[in-house]
């Protein structure tokens, strides 16, 4: 499909992936997905949307190790298996309603190692959204109303866990740069400055697949 064209967003916390993602997807006027996905993934599993929200983007041990024994998640009727821990259930329904999503048409797809699945699509761009530390500290000061210590250290914690979760369920390594068409400073320009210059990568990297 030409014309298709499907965004993934990876970024540092308090960057502003997320308004970046939600404001590129109006502006193109096609599907978001971010905190969506959980929603999603619990219409499709039956699973409460609470559980998996406290689970979104959290890694654990067990995945890696069922593949290497045979255990692929998935049994001959096409559902999860009981045995899976929930962590690694909601890991593979979002690769599910990712992959299906990009089939189906353009979109912005925000975390969920979306670049690592969508590697392969000619269709996909992928954004990495970074600012300095001093600009992400004082966007989620005033998001969350904490001081700047607090700030800080959450911007630390969610950030060792997005890695963390990135790096084990893919071969790659979250923020490094040659997984990402496009990296963008959103300190630096503004969020939506971030949003245009995305929306024109990406019409130009259509131009040239």
């Amino acid at each position: 499909m030409k014309n298709k064209t499907i965004i993934t967003i990876s970024r540092q916390f308090g960057s502003g992936g997320h308004e970046i993602g939600q404001k590129l997807a109006e502006k193109l006027n096609v599907p978001f997905y971010d905190k969506e996905l959980i929603a999603l993934a619990a219409k499709k599993s039956g699973i409460s949307s609470e559980i998996l929200e406290n689970i979104d983007e959290k890694a654990t041990n067990s995945l890696l190790y069922s593949l290497s024994m045979g255990m692929y998640g998935f049994g001959s009727n096409g559902r999860l298996s009981p045995d899976l821990p929930m962590n690694d259930k909601l890991f593979l329904l979002q690769s599910e309603i990712i992959t299906d999503a990009a089939k189906q048409g353009s979109c912005v797809i925000v975390g969920r190692c979306a670049d690592y699945l969508l590697r392969d699509d000619p269709c996909a761009v992928h954004v990495f959204i970074q600012a300095s530390r001093q600009k992400r500290v004082e966007r989620v000061t005033r998001l969350y109303d904490l001081s700047e210590q607090k700030a800080l250290e959450m911007m630390i914690k969610t950030d060792k866990k997005r890695a963390a979760y990135f790096n084990f369920y893919t071969s790659l390594k979250w923020g490094q740069i040659e997984n990402y068409n496009l990296c963008v400073d959103s300190g630096s320009i503004g969020v939506d400055n971030a949003v245009d210059l995305i929306a024109q990568f990406a019409e130009m990297h259509r131009k040239f697949w």
